[in-house]
């Protein structure tokens, strides 16, 4: 999976070690819901049921492989 330097340095915080690269794999391949931003990066959720259904965003650059950023969004709304 090809990563960004911010993705790889933002793993790095405690919030966001826990985190399993497994589960972005699954909110990439199999996302709730999908967003195109303005700048053409892409927003993709899905709940990770080992995490008691919490939605995780991940954001991949424009070329749609490339992951930027994931964490728990506690604002999501299905």
């Amino acid at each position: 999976m090809e990563c960004t330097k911010y993705f790889d340095e933002m793993r790095r915080r405690p919030d966001r070690a826990a985190i399993r690269m497994e589960w972005i794999k699954q909110v990439i391949n199999n996302p709730v819901r999908e967003v195109v931003q303005q700048d053409g990066r892409i927003r993709r959720w899905a709940p990770i049921k080992e995490s008691n259904g919490r939605y995780l965003r991940v954001i991949l650059l424009d070329d749609g492989i490339t992951v930027h950023n994931a964490f728990f969004d506690r604002g999501f709304k299905p």
